[in-house]
């Protein structure tokens, strides 16, 4: 099929705090060297680079004992949900180049305050090894990249990041696709709000492509819109080793194609996250050089297009 040119902001975010671990920060960085602006312009996309965000620490918000720099990460979450607006109302999509998953807080809550305006459902599909449903209540670590989707669910409660009469999405409307490392009160709050989690044990049983047709139809029937949040760990390990969450077991190099190609055919996409490239802990740019390889397939490219390249 012929692909529509789309017009992209990328939006780097260089946040690192909120993970366990230094390195995150560069991921912005690493997604340029590897390519990323390029690759989308050469596939026919109108491509507008906005920079990193620059941020000073909230100061309005507290030193939270259980959810740890949360000034810097709430300010962050605040300008990344004005910057994903503004881009997506601007008739652009949101391209989020990471920086570790907590940016998904500014990031969805930007594309839900959006939707909102446009009386749509807005649809997440996590593709991640970790569920990221935890609160500061709930958290074994304090890390809050590891709370993300219950903030953005309206189930972690941090304090005035955003409103609290903010647009939230309906966990119902959360499809998590690779999970294999969940904490037990994870678990007990996903089944009980809803989320829809298909784990490895699910792609292996089920296979990619019925998942993905099951995801996207309850999408296009709801008329709503799509944030897709692509953790680097959503693929196995020996595929992208810059991160620092490794899980074994994870999706394979063409499975994760498969489910880009798919995102691309259906025309639902509305924005995009790549998070928690940790380039310090990567071999040579390799897990770079994936998120961009997958990133263009999400935007048009199809096998019988890709270059051969040097080993």
């Amino acid at each position: 099929m012929d692909v529509q040119s789309r017009a992209v902001t990328l939006i780097g975010v260089p946040l690192e705090e909120g993970s366990g671990r230094r390195g995150a920060a560069m991921g912005p960085a690493a997604l340029r060297i590897a390519g990323i602006d390029q690759t989308l312009i050469e596939l026919g996309h109108d491509v507008k680079d906005d920079g990193d965000l620059q941020i000073v620490p909230a100061r309005d918000l507290p030193n939270h004992p259980k959810a740890h720099n949360l000034r810097i990460i709430g300010a962050f979450t605040r300008a990344l949900e004005a910057s994903t607006y503004e881009a997506a109302a601007a008739g652009r999509l949101p391209l989020i180049l990471g920086g570790d998953h907590a940016l998904s807080m500014g990031s969805v809550s930007g594309m839900a305050r959006y939707a909102a305006e446009q009386g749509r459902p807005l649809f997440v599909i996590w593709l991640d090894a970790h569920s990221d449903f935890n609160s500061p209540e709930t958290s074994p670590s304090g890390n809050i990249h590891g709370m993300p989707v219950a903030f953005f669910t309206g189930q972690a409660d941090l304090a005035e990041v955003l409103p609290k009469a903010r647009p939230l999405v309906d966990p119902r409307n959360v499809f998590q696709v690779g999970i294999r490392s969940v904490d037990a009160p994870e678990r007990e709050l996903i089944k009980k709000h809803g989320v829809n989690v298909f784990d490895m044990r699910s792609i292996d049983e089920q296979g990619i492509a019925p998942i993905m047709r099951q995801i996207l139809a309850a999408v296009e029937e709801a008329n709503g819109l799509l944030h897709v949040s692509l953790d680097v760990d959503f693929l196995d390990p020996d595929i992208a080793p810059g991160v620092g969450t490794t899980v074994p077991g994870g999706a394979t190099f063409r499975e994760a194609h498969l489910v880009m190609e798919m995102l691309c055919d259906s025309g639902l996409v509305s924005s995009l996250d790549l998070v928690e490239l940790n380039p310090f802990l990567d071999d040579r740019g390799k897990s770079a050089r994936v998120l961009v390889e997958l990133t263009a397939s999400l935007f048009g490219r199809r096998i019988f297009d890709r270059p051969t390249r040097a080993a």
